[in-house]
């Protein structure tokens, strides 16, 4: 993956989070229930990558950066009890959670968790794919990472990806409200270093990785009315992001008002009879080639 831009890099006079921090929006509990509100809206986006990729039944899958389990235990459901799954994430606390998850869904014989640095992480074993759902954007040289993790991938194997574009994210009429909560996020994102439109840079990251040209597809959530989940998935992706988003200069409890700020939104959007719509994910996939 080529260098980040001007427009990528930590505004002036922000130090952006170091590598070892990792993770944006922490690890506090109330992290740890939004991303199952995440998990339930892009549940099928990402199952339907997975399946369009070819994971099959029996297949041997390494879930890079898994959090509380949701897409190791997607894919579980394609390998079945004849396959495994492999989740590792940097989060002691997020795999002990995903453990439980899978016991509870009777999975646990097939899907196994693991606490581990991307950076670090090493196993005897080989893999029949390796994916993972917004986790490139936290590395700082994808690329690289993903080359390095290929190496625990069968020839002919998978390498599977669904990573945000968050410069796509629009509300259509435009509503100040709603632009300036993605102005946010997004602020946020850039100010501690990481990759705001990795779903876009999938494509060059994968070929950067050694991979050949992957297929992408483009996908999302929208909502308008009073029963869309759209302001409160931002308005809980926020809330995760506060700290990080003082810390930097971004924007403040005060400004954001996050207790009022989901109707806030939400009547802005009935008032303009708006579409918003979050930023949406690309799916990347491809085989890897003999000899990388």
């Amino acid at each position: 993956m080529t260098g980040k831009t001007e427009q990528d890099r930590p505004p002036a006079g922000r130090q952006a989070a170091s590598p070892a921090e990792g993770y944006a929006l922490g690890y506090s509990q109330t992290e740890f229930k939004r991303l199952e509100m995440q998990a339930l809206l892009l549940k099928e986006l990402t199952a339907d990558v997975l399946r369009r990729a070819g994971l099959a039944p029996g297949m041997r899958v390494l879930d890079l950066g898994c959090g509380v389990g949701d897409v190791s235990l997607l894919a579980a459901d394609l390998v079945g009890p004849s396959g495994h799954v492999l989740g590792i994430d940097r989060s002691a606390d997020m795999v002990s959670i995903a453990k439980r998850r899978a016991d509870h869904a009777g999975k646990g014989s097939w899907v196994e968790f693991r606490t581990a640095e991307l950076d670090s992480f090493d196993s005897a074993r080989t893999f029949d794919a390796v994916i993972g759902r917004l986790v490139l954007m936290y590395l700082p040289d994808p690329a690289a990472a993903l080359r390095r993790l290929l190496g625990f991938v069968v020839p002919g194997g998978l390498a599977v990806f669904h990573e945000m574009a968050m410069p796509m994210s629009r509300s259509v009429p435009e509503g100040p409200l709603f632009r300036r909560s993605i102005d946010w996020l997004r602020d946020t994102f850039r100010a501690a270093g990481f990759e705001t439109d990795m779903g876009s840079k999938l494509a060059g990251t994968f070929v950067a990785a050694g991979l050949p040209q992957p297929q992408l597809t483009l996908g999302g959530i929208a909502g308008s009315g009073p029963d869309t989940p759209v302001h409160n998935y931002l308005v809980g992706t926020l809330r995760s992001l506060l700290p990080m988003g003082e810390r930097f200069g971004v924007f403040t409890a005060a400004e954001a008002d996050l207790d009022t700020l989901g109707e806030r939104l939400l009547a802005e959007a009935e008032s303009l009879g708006a579409c918003m719509m979050p930023p949406p994910l690309v799916g990347a996939w491809a085989r890897k080639p003999a000899g990388i």
